[in-house]
């Protein structure tokens, strides 16, 4: 295994699949930082409702993300000093986050950010859904996590309450959004592990990751 230091792990996957989960105890047994990407984008989308500014105006949004101060680490995420990890997992951010996520604009300026947060930290474990086909196409170790619908919409539930189905077709439509866009759709490169949760402790899904860096 190379030293932790130069080590940089993708992980791409739907909604639900269990990436934050996986990301996070992944990173805390190799010693390494994490990022989750999809709270950057929440993050926008949740200084966007907060400023009054409509997520379909995209050049706007575009450059509230240039302008804003984020800062998205294991103690919380913050925009402008504010802390709003509660509030963007909120029904409202929900609904608004894959129209801020489609917006090139935004997806260019929050991979810049990603790119210097991997560089200033020596690697480290990222998640979203464009950061091994996109972000960092060249990563030590690319994961594509997944799991099944009905076991994603369960674990959402958990998560935020709320009806099964009604959460499954919102994962569903959620799902279509994020493969279709044309900038950074949410797909499997060749180069990528595909690794499903459905019933899986997460514990034992930490264990097969870390044997394909032992490898």
């Amino acid at each position: 295994m190379r030293g932790v230091h130069e080590l940089l792990i993708a992980i791409d996957g739907p909604a639900g699949a269990g990436k934050s989960t996986v990301g996070r105890a992944l990173a805390a047994r190799l010693g390494l930082h994490y990022l989750d990407t999809g709270a950057m984008y929440r993050a926008v989308g949740c200084a966007a409702l907060r400023r009054g500014i409509s997520v379909a105006d995209e050049s706007a949004v575009a450059q509230l993300a240039r302008t804003i101060d984020l800062d998205v680490s294991d103690d919380g995420v913050y925009v402008d000093g504010e802390d709003v990890t509660t509030e963007i997992r909120g029904r409202e951010v929900t609904a608004v986050v894959s129209a801020v996520a489609a917006n090139p604009g935004v997806r260019a300026e929050l991979r810049a950010r990603q790119r210097d947060w991997a560089h200033d930290h020596g690697g480290g474990v990222i998640e979203g859904r464009d950061i091994g086909t996109v972000v960092f196409p060249d990563a030590a170790l690319k994961l594509f996590i997944t799991a099944s619908p009905q076991e994603r919409a369960a674990r959402r539930v958990r998560e935020i309450g709320g009806d099964v189905d009604d959460v499954a077709a919102s994962i569903a439509e959620r799902d279509r959004r994020d493969m279709s866009r044309l900038d950074g759709p949410l797909r499997s490169d060749g180069g990528a592990v595909v690794v499903d949760t459905t019933g899986v402790p997460i514990d034992a899904v930490v264990d097969t990751i870390v044997g394909m860096l032992d490898r």
